[in-house]
């Protein structure tokens, strides 16, 4: 009997332009937790999408148990025992948690999909697994943590033996993230085998009995995480040390450059609202940041001010962007009196999937005279302007400019986001989970471009679910609980203790 559960021997997958895996040789033992850690673009991604069946690589085998397999699809995965949950899950919105547990194993009974005890199972395995989650609830209805659940829920219930968890933590808050590692450590100890992409070395040292590094399609080694620690793993995956915490000046503080008087976000699920009359400054030259628990009316309070959401009382209300009264004007008008938007759904209202990389890079701008001749677009320009971005920002993509935004990495669509809306100008960057789902060494060039941002004279508006970004990043804190802002904080003076009792609604300073 073999050691390994699963062994991926020599695999090499070939996209236009790129080599994704280049003979790269990963080995997983029966019950442990292996990380698998590498860049954006690493091709982390697609090498359990060849263990998945959604991809099928040039060269190399597979092997379950010692036994090569074939796995053409993920039915074949899913014969094997093999599961998956996505970067970006595969969720059916309109159907509920029930429905989405067991699409594609329906048991029938009598010509009828036997709801009841399919219900009695995800019931069971919810309460044996701490995974709480309400059968009846459609997805579109629930949060992004507990679609999570019910993609965590589709695996059990399909009794796979080997997990694959695709950055699981890129759209959690830290109370989930906690959640989530206790769960994986049950089921460990439970005796299944998991494969654990994530850039965040907090998490591979907390639950990971060893972790596999890549880096630019290549095997770099794998380590016992008892013998290792943060800085080998962030020097194997970049090559170089990499500083964990952000070097910055003293803000410069200059004039107001946003003001929010009394506006008011109505919820997207209930009657009630999600944003309360909230009042609130940024200066040119600060940092600020919202900081609070993911559902406290952060989204509606973003969308309400970049214009993806309506307000409540746009006649009450007032909203003004370098003493310009932007209350009632259009996402595209906003754009242009200067305001820029890293969204926190990348998909969503980041980018045209379906547009190649230097079609979306110009997306707010085409129309300018640099981009457009007698009303067609100059493609020379833009191709010209695509490719200096994507070399200033390392976005990675197989052929440059041309590749479709769908076809890259999730960390490089990000890094293509903020390269397009640091460099158009603006005199206010809101900035929403600007560093999700990028590995350590993005993440520090990033963080040093938004300083940099701020201090050139803009104003930056941060809004954060990773604690030590707030505390590291931001000048100034605001706390909202439950659409309120509660705290008005100076991060060198407070704790991520304090931090957390005013996100919890359990103190208030404003």
């Amino acid at each position: 009997m073999s050691e390994y559960i699963i062994e991926m021997l020599n695999i090499t997958k070939l996209f236009p332009g790129i080599i994704a895996n280049d003979n790269i040789t990963l080995q997983l033992k029966k019950g442990e937790i292996h990380a698998l850690l590498g860049e954006n673009g690493a091709g982390k991604s697609t090498l359990m999408s060849v263990l998945f069946g959604l991809y099928q690589p040039e060269k190399g085998e597979i092997r379950k148990n010692g036994e090569t397999v074939k796995i053409n699809n993920p039915n074949d995965a899913t014969a094997l025992g093999i599961g998956m949950v996505h970067q970006h899950f595969k969720l059916v919105e309109v159907f509920t948690v029930l429905d989405n547990i067991i699409l594609g194993t329906e048991t029938v009974k009598n010509g009828f999909i036997d709801r009841a005890s399919a219900r009695a199972k995800i019931l069971e395995l919810s309460k044996k697994y701490g995974l709480a989650v309400d059968p009846d609830a459609k997805i579109e209805d629930i949060t992004v943590g507990m679609q999570q659940r019910v993609e965590i829920l589709k695996m059990l219930y399909r009794d796979n033996e080997i997990l694959i968890f695709d950055e699981p933590t890129a759209v959690l808050t830290p109370q989930e993230i906690d959640e989530l590692m206790h769960i994986m450590k049950n089921l460990a100890s439970e005796g299944k085998s998991i494969l654990f992409i994530t850039h965040k070395l907090n998490e591979i040292m907390a639950v990971s009995d060893r972790c596999s590094v890549l880096c630019k399609g290549k095997y770099i080694g794998t380590v016992d995480i008892k013998n290792t620690t943060k800085e080998e793993l962030s020097r194997m995956m970049v090559g170089r040390d990499v500083k964990f915490s952000v070097d910055k000046a003293p803000a410069k503080v200059g004039e107001t450059v946003l003001k929010i008087e009394n506006m008011s976000v109505p919820s997207r699920i209930h009657d009630n609202l999600a944003v309360k009359h909230v009042n609130l400054e940024v200066h040119a030259g600060e940092i600020v940041c919202i900081a609070g628990i993911d559902g406290n009316g952060q989204s509606e309070f973003i969308g309400g001010l970049t214009g993806l959401e309506k307000l409540a009382n746009p006649d009450e209300a007032k909203i003004t962007l370098g003493g310009v009264d932007i209350t009632k004007k259009s996402i595209r008008e906003k754009s242009k009196d200067g305001m820029s938007h890293i969204p926190e759904d990348r998909h969503k209202h980041g980018l045209v999937l379906d547009y190649s990389l230097e079609q979306n890079i110009v997306l707010q701008r085409y129309w300018q005279p640099k981009f457009q001749t007698h009303g067609f677009i100059n493609k020379k320009a833009v191709s010209e302007y695509a490719a200096e971005l994507i070399k200033k920002f390392d976005v990675r993509s197989g052929q440059g400019g041309k590749t479709v935004a769908r076809a890259m990495s999730g960390g490089n669509q990000q890094k293509a986001i903020i390269a397009r809306e640091l460099d158009k100008e603006h005199k206010l960057l809101i900035a929403v989970q600007p560093t999700r789902g990028l590995d350590v060494g993005a993440i520090e060039y990033i963080h040093s471009q938004i300083v940099a941002d701020r201090d050139k004279g803009a104003a930056v508006l941060l809004v954060s679910y990773e604690l030590e970004e707030v505390l590291s990043l931001s000048d100034r804190i605001f706390v909202m609980y439950e659409g309120e802002i509660v705290g008005d904080l100076d991060p060198k003076k407070t704790t991520a203790e304090e931090l957390g009792l005013y996100m919890a609604g359990a103190k208030r300073n404003v």
